[in-house]
């Protein structure tokens, strides 16, 4: 009887430490969502604004992209092995102590990969096509804008989509690369810039 009330109590402490980082995560979360979302819209709105089709449709192609890339980023950080970068770690490799980081913060990483820059891409890609039929209409006047609406997402679906599922399988077959080649831009961004992305969970308390 005393050993499960031991192990209640712990489950309870583990329960409220969970939930006070789940609340902060959250806030911290949504907070950074909008921030970024409205960037990316204005960014967005502002340069296909006045662009041509030619130009408003490339556009268009590097918001999936950036999904595209950002889903197999966020992948490979949660599939990696922390192992590897260990090894590479004693022989004094600055990225690969990075990695480590990265791994260490695969849920938040992750996260914010598939989810929030997933997320927005796919919002703002629906609007910049909603703009490109905009621009074609005035360039093409009389054309039936229903059926191009419906091609142009169809065709932004199935180019998300499928380059999702390709990221996919890169991610799991190259996790370990993709871990260390974004560890190597982000530790170049914390020792020019002074920019630390990650929060130093793998310090010892």
């Amino acid at each position: 009887m005393s050993n499960r009330k031991v192990e209640k109590k712990k489950s309870n402490k583990l329960a409220v430490g969970l939930k006070k980082y789940n609340i902060k995560w959250v806030v911290n979360i949504t907070i950074i969502t909008f921030l970024l979302a409205v960037f990316m819209s204005f960014s967005s709105e502002a340069l296909l604004r006045n662009a041509s089709v030619s130009i408003a449709f490339l556009i268009l192609i590097i918001i999936v992209f950036i999904g595209i890339v950002s889903d197999l980023i966020g992948i490979a950080v949660a599939t990696a092995d922390e192992k590897p970068f260990h090894a590479m770690a004693a022989k004094k490799i600055d990225a690969a102590r990075y990695s480590i980081r990265l791994i260490k913060n695969a849920g938040p990483v992750s996260n914010f990969c598939n989810d929030v820059i997933g997320d927005i891409a796919g919002i703002i890609s629906g609007a910049a096509g909603a703009i490109i039929l905009v621009q074609v209409s005035k360039v093409y006047s009389g054309i039936n804008t229903a059926v191009y609406s419906i091609v142009l997402s169809g065709l932004v679906a199935s180019i998300t989509v499928g380059g999702k599922a390709l990221g996919k399988e890169i991610a799991l077959k190259k996790s370990k690369e993709i871990v260390f080649y974004v560890s190597k831009v982000l530790n170049w961004l914390n020792i020019k810039l002074k920019i630390d992305l990650l929060n130093k969970t793998d310090k010892k308390k």
